[in-house]
């Protein structure tokens, strides 16, 4: 399969084997997100390999009890790493202020995800599956305690890798013309905006198993890994708030738009308490 193919075909996988990852592969991956691009090449990132029952236990109960994590044969966390670049820096007179200056923070996350994508990619040319998780975001203060992350140091996004169970048969997107502007922005107008996401998603369906299926394969996936039913629990929530479209079900349901705004304080304070202080 060529690259373009690999990447066409790539879904996020949370259904995986009982199958070890041999530790050259996982060397690769490794590899591969230390010659990531980076601005500066500063490389101002960490990787925390999780592959023990404990940490992968404690990294699912962090990220909100997602069992994928706990199930793959190993995780990586990625981390903002100013610690290791503060302290090069003071080695010799100088002074790295990375942690009160928005645009470093901003690049640096930048370089995290470029080097977690590598790995994505090699990964799936491994034939192996990844799914990321960013939740850790909700939780930072309990994961930099669990895994004794110092000042100045973020973990930032999961990545749970192994060979794949089960893969998503589909997963909607908007088409290319959509997200693709020729040298200048182009503003859609409503009925544009609407048809694309129409394209993308398609009618509601009022068939809610089959839509979750399309829609939130995260809630099937726990039915299969867990014993608590989150398709039942997620049917109830939509007939509560009365969800009648995709937009509803995205806004109102899975990414709430008052609860996202709230988390802002939790995350501040976590920010601070690492020692950053840009705000």
């Amino acid at each position: 399969m060529n690259l373009y193919d690999l990447m066409m075909k790539r879904r996020s996988v949370r259904n995986f084997k009982d199958q070890k990852v041999p530790e050259h592969i996982i060397n690769e991956l490794l590899d591969a997100a230390n010659n990531a691009p980076s601005g500066g090449n500063i490389q101002p990132i960490s990787i925390i390999l999780v592959q023990e029952a404990e940490g992968k236990k404690e990294l699912a109960e962090i990220v909100e009890e997602q069992p994928w994590v706990k199930n793959a044969p190993f995780s990586m966390v990625f981390c903002l790493d100013f610690y290791r670049v503060k302290k090069w820096a003071s080695m010799f007179d100088t002074d790295f202020q990375g942690e009160n200056a928005l645009s470093h923070f901003l690049i640096a996350y930048a370089d995290l995800m470029c080097a977690a994508q590598n790995v994505v990619i090699l990964a799936e040319s491994h034939g192996l599956g990844s799914v990321y998780v960013g939740t850790i975001q909700s939780n930072i203060d309990r994961a930099r305690q669990y895994f004794m992350i110092p000042q100045y140091v973020l973990p930032m996004m999961v990545l749970s890798i192994g060979y794949p169970q089960s893969v998503p048969r589909n997963i909607p997107k908007l088409k290319r013309d959509v997200i693709v502007h020729e040298e200048r922005y182009k503003v859609l107008s409503d009925d544009d905006i609407k048809k694309a996401f129409e394209d993308k998603y398609g009618d509601f369906d009022d068939n809610v198993d089959r839509y979750l299926e399309k829609a939130h394969i995260e809630v099937v996936e726990a039915d299969k890994q867990q014993d608590q039913s989150w398709v039942e629990l997620v049917k109830e929530e939509m007939k509560k708030l009365e969800i009648r479209n995709n937009a509803q079900f995205l806004f109102k349901l899975r990414y709430p738009s008052e609860a996202m705004v709230k988390m802002n304080e939790g995350q501040i304070r976590s920010l601070k308490n690492a020692g950053f202080d840009f705000f």
